[in-house]
C-alpha cells in the first residue's frame, strides 16, 4: 500500500501566505519550465546590461557581517565588522563591495531568533535592492540538518543525513529537506549549503561523517537526489550538494589542511560521482567545490576549488552541470595552504568558479578580480558568464519577484506543531539498535533511577529529560569529551547509586578517555547502555558491551527517539548505512553494512 506522507498541505499553505513566491522554474511543466528560464535570461541580460565592471565582480561574492540588522549599531558588532572589513554594518558592506549574496551565522551575531532573521533579511534585500540594478542578494546558511544547522530552535530540527540513510525513507528525506527549505525561506534565506553529497567510505574522515548519508554510493545517490527536490520545491530554498568532487575519503579536515584523495578516475566514476550526478539530475542549482587534491582527476595537484580541469573538464563537460559554481569558504586552510589570497579569488574563477564565498579578506579579493580583468588576465565576458548565472538563477527562485519575507508571520511557518511532530515521526524511525546481548533493552519503565552520563551538558541534560518522561528518576552528568581519572571516578559512584548507567560517547576515535569511561561504568557492577550520539564507530573501541545504541546526532528529536528505544515505546528501525571495522584492523568487519537489531 503507498507509504502515507507525513508533510502535510499546511506547510505549503502557510509559506505562500508568508512570501507571496512565484513558482519556480522546478515546480511546474515542461513548457512552463523553458517560458521561465526565457523570462529568466532575459531578464538577467537586461540587468547585465545596467551592471558596471565593479557590479559585476561585486555580484560573485558572498560574505557576512557581525549583526542582528543590516545597520547594526551595536558596539561589539561595529568593532568586528571594521576589523573584518574596514565598515560598521552589512548595509555599508553591501553598498562599498556591491556584494550579491550574504551569508549567516551563529557566531556572527546573525541569528538571534526567526523573526529577528527575518528583519534582518529584509534589511539586507532593501539595501541591494536600493542599488541602481535592484537586485537582490542570495541570503546563504549552512542548514544541513543534524549537527551542522545555523537556525536553531524554535525552528524544527531534523535528524541528519546518516540518521536519514539508517532510516532508508527517501521519502523521509525529501520531506524533511522540504520543510526546512520552507522554514528557512520564511526568514528570508533563500539559498542552503546543503546537502552533503559526500560518501563517507573512511570512518576516520574527520569532517564528513554523519554529514553523509552512507558508505554506499547508490544510496548517497538516492538520498542526495530526493533532498535537491525536497529543498528546491514550491517555496523552498535553492540547494547545494556539496562537496565536488567528494570529500568522504579524506583522512585530514579542509578547514585546517589541504586533503588528498588517492581515488582513481574509475573509482572516482563508481564511487565518488553518483550522488553529484543524482543531484544535477534532479535540477540542483549550485554546486560546492572542495578544497581536497584529487591528482587522478588534476595532475597539478591544485586545490578542486582552483582546478579548471575538475570544475569545467569534469563538472561542466562531462557532467553537464550548468548551473552556479560555489566554493567552499575561501578563508579555509585547504584552499590557502598554496596560494595568496589574491591569487585565490582569480584563480577559482579561471578554474570556472561562479560565487566567491568568503574570501579571507574581501578588499583583497575583489580589488585582485577587478585587476585581473582590468589586465586582460580575466575577460569581461568570462564575468559575464557567471554574474549571468547568478541573475538567473535569482529570478527562478522567485527571488527578484519577492525579495522580502513578513516578519509578523514567521511563527505561521517556522517550527508549527505540524512540523514539530512530523520531525519526530522521521526521527523515530533512525535510530539503531546494534547491539542487545541477553536481550538487555530495553528497559523496563519500573526502572528506578537511570544515570546519564557522557560528552556534552545538552546531550546528557536532553537525553536524562527524556528518559524521565518515561518514569525513572534521573541524574545527568556532563563527562566531556576528554574524562579524566577523577571526572571518571565521579561518574562511577553515582553510576553505584542507579539501577542504570546511560552513556552518550561522541567520537570516541579522536576522544579515547570516553572509552576509559565506559569501562569503569561496566564495571562497576551497575547495567550499562552505550548511545553513540554522532558517529556510529564508536563501539569498535569497546566492543565487549552490551547494548549499543546509535543515533547518529544529538539534538532533541533524536535524543527523544533514543529514549523511547531504550525503554520499548518505539521499536529500533533504523539499519547501518556503514560498515563499522574493527578498531585494531580496519580491514576487518564488526558490523556489517544493513545490521540493524529489533524487538519484534
Amino acid at each position: 500500500m503507498p507509504r502515507p506522507r507525513l508533510f502535510t498541505t499546511l506547510a505549503l499553505t502557510a509559506v505562500l501566505a508568508l512570501t507571496g513566491c512565484a513558482p519556480t522554474a522546478s515546480d511546474d511543466d515542461g513548457d512552463t519550465k523553458v517560458d521561465a528560464s526565457a523570462k529568466a535570461r532575459d531578464w538577467a541580460e537586461r540587468q547585465l546590461k545596467s551592471l558596471s565592471l565593479e557590479e559585476k565582480v561585486g555580484q560573485m561574492f558572498t560574505h557576512y557581517a557581525y549583526g542582528q540588522t543590516a545597520d547594526t549599531t551595536e558596539s561589539a558588532d561595529v568593532k568586528r565588522n571594521q576589523k573584518l572589513h574596514g565598515v560598521d554594518n552589512a548595509k555599508q558592506l553591501i553598498e562599498k563591495y556591491h556584494l550579491g549574496g550574504i551569508i549567516y551565522f551563529g557566531w556572527s551575531n546573525n541569528l538571534a531568533n526567526p523573526g529577528q532573521v527575518a528583519g534582518l533579511s529584509n534589511g539586507m534585500q532593501k539595501t541591494a535592492m536600493s542599488q541602481g540594478g535592484e537586485i537582490p542578494l542570495l541570503v546563504s546558511t549552512d542548514q544541513e540538518t543534524g549537527t551542522v544547522v545555523r537556525l536553531g530552535p524554535p525552528a524544527t530540527e531534523w535528524p541528519g543525513n546518516m540518521a536519514l540513510g539508517a532510516g532508508r525513507d527517501r521519502g523521509d528525506a525529501r520531506d524533511t529537506a522540504a520543510i526546512a527549505g520552507v522554514e528557512l525561506r520564511a526568514v528570508g534565506i533563500n539559498q542552503n549549503f546543503a546537502p552533503s553529497g559526500d560518501v563517507n567510505v573512511n570512518p576516520q574522515n574527520p569532517v564528513i561523517g554523519v554529514r553523509s548519508y552512507s558508505s554506499d554510493p547508490k544510496l548517497v545517490a538516492k538520498f542526495t537526489g530526493e533532498q535537491v527536490k525536497g529543498y528546491q520545491g514550491r517555496h523552498g530554498t535553492s540547494a547545494t550538494v556539496k562537496h565536488f568532487p567528494g570529500h568522504g575519503d579524506t583522512h585530514e579536515d579542509s578547514h585546517t589542511d589541504l586533503p588528498r584523495i588517492e581515488h582513481t578516475k574509475e573509482q572516482w566514476k563508481k564511487l565518488d560521482a553518483p550522488p553529484f550526478k543524482a543531484a544535477i539530475k534532479s535540477g540542483v542549482d549550485t554546486v560546492m567545490s572542495a578544497h581536497i587534491q584529487f591528482p587522478a582527476l588534476d595532475a597539478s595537484e591544485k586545490p578542486a576549488t582552483l582546478s579548471k580541469p575538475i570544475l569545467t573538464g569534469l563538472l561542466r563537460e562531462e557532467l553537464g552541470f550548468d548551473g552556479v559554481i560555489v566554493t567552499d569558504s575561501l578563508g579555509m586552510q585547504g584552499v590557502r595552504e598554496l596560494y595568496t589570497d589574491a591569487e585565490i579569488p582569480v584563480m577559482a574563477i579561471k578554474a570556472g568558479v561562479d560565487q566567491l564565498l568568503m574570501p579571507a579578506d574581501l578588499k583583497v579579493a575583489y580589488e585582485a578580480v577587478l585587476a585581473a580583468v582590468k589586465s586582460g588576465e580575466i575577460t569581461e565576458k568570462r564575468i559575464d558568464k557567471s554574474v549571468k548565472r547568478l541573475l538567473t538563477l535569482k529570478y527562478l527562485r522567485g527571488v527578484v519577484k519577492n525579495p522580502y519575507v513578513d516578519p509578523d508571520k514567521v511563527d505561521d511557518t517556522v517550527g508549527t506543531e505540524d512540523h514539530l511532530a512530523t520531525a519526530q515521526a522521521i526521527t523515530d524511525k533512525t535510530t539503531t539498535l546494534v547491539k542487545n546481548d541477553g536481550d538487555a533493552l530495553p528497559l523496563s519503565k519500573d526502572t528506578g533511577k537511570v544515570f546519564v552520563a557522557g560528552d556534552g551538558a545538552n546531550t546528557t541534560s536532553i537525553l536524562a529529560k527524556q528518559i524521565g518522561k518515561l518514569g525513572p528518576a534521573t541524574e545527568a552528568l556532563n563527562t566531556g569529551a576528554d574524562p579524566n581519572a577523577a571526572t571518571i571516578s565521579g561518574a562511577v559512584e553515582k553510576a553505584k547509586q542507579a539501577d542504570v548507567a546511560v552513556v552518550a560517547t561522541n567520537t570516541v576515535r579522536a576522544h579515547p578517555a570516553q572509552a576509559d569511561l565506559v569501562k569503569a561504568l561496566r564495571d562497576s557492577g551497575t547495567k550499562v547502555v552505550v548511545v553513540g550520539v554522532k558517529e556510529p564507530y564508536d563501539i569498535n573501541r569497546f566492543p565487549e558491551v552490551d547494548s549499543y545504541v546509535a543515533s547518529y546526532g544529538y539534538n532533541t528529536p533524536v535524543l527523544t527517539a533514543v529514549a523511547k528505544v531504550l525503554f520499548g515505546e518505539v521499536d529500533p528501525r533504523g539499519k547501518l548505512p556503514v560498515t563499522i571495522p574493527k578498531a585494531d584492523d580496519p580491514d576487518a568487519t564488526l558490523y556489517e553494512f544493513g545490521h540493524g537489531l529489533s524487538y519484534e
